[in-house]
């Protein structure tokens, strides 16, 4: 498997593999239905935001974003979904290991929805530890739910 830019033109194939408006909630936040293909493709236009495909062969297998923070010096992986197809053959761990090598800071975070039990397991193993609960309960006061924050140390 092959992490690579993601091209917007198979940004409705992404957004289609939240198969639920609870999947999508846990997934983006997005909570009005189905995820729009042009919210998807809008999620590159930051400066600090990279948009990454996992592709096994020429199948785009899973997708994933690396912000990075330079003030904080770390990075933070975001919007992270595995083609529902692919799900439990440990493309997400090999996703999440693809994008914390690209990150340049030591430190890469992630938040996770508190019900994404898949995630938390997928997390943990690629060696992801919880933040201490001062830590998360600050990160959380701005948020729309309480997340759970991890953090992996290199």
């Amino acid at each position: 498997m092959q992490l690579r830019p993601f091209p917007v033109d198979l940004a409705a194939t992404v957004a289609a593999w939240a198969t639920s408006p609870k999947e999508a909630a846990m997934w983006c936040g997005h909570t009005d239905g189905p995820v729009p293909a042009e919210k998807v493709a809008g999620w590159a236009v930051g400066d600090d935001v990279q948009t990454f495909g996992l592709y096994d062969g020429d199948d785009l297998v899973a997708y994933g974003e690396l912000w990075s923070d330079k003030e904080e010096a770390e990075s933070e992986l975001a919007r992270l979904i595995v083609d529902p197809r692919r799900r439990g053959q440990g493309v997400g761990q090999r996703l999440v290991a693809e994008l914390t090598a690209r990150s340049t800071y030591p430190s890469v975070l992630l938040r996770v929805h508190p019900d994404n039990h898949a995630a938390l397991r997928c997390y943990a193993a690629a060696r992801f530890t919880r933040v201490s609960p001062e830590q998360e309960a600050e990160w959380n006061a701005p948020q729309p739910v309480p997340y759970v924050w991890l953090v992996h140390t290199r």
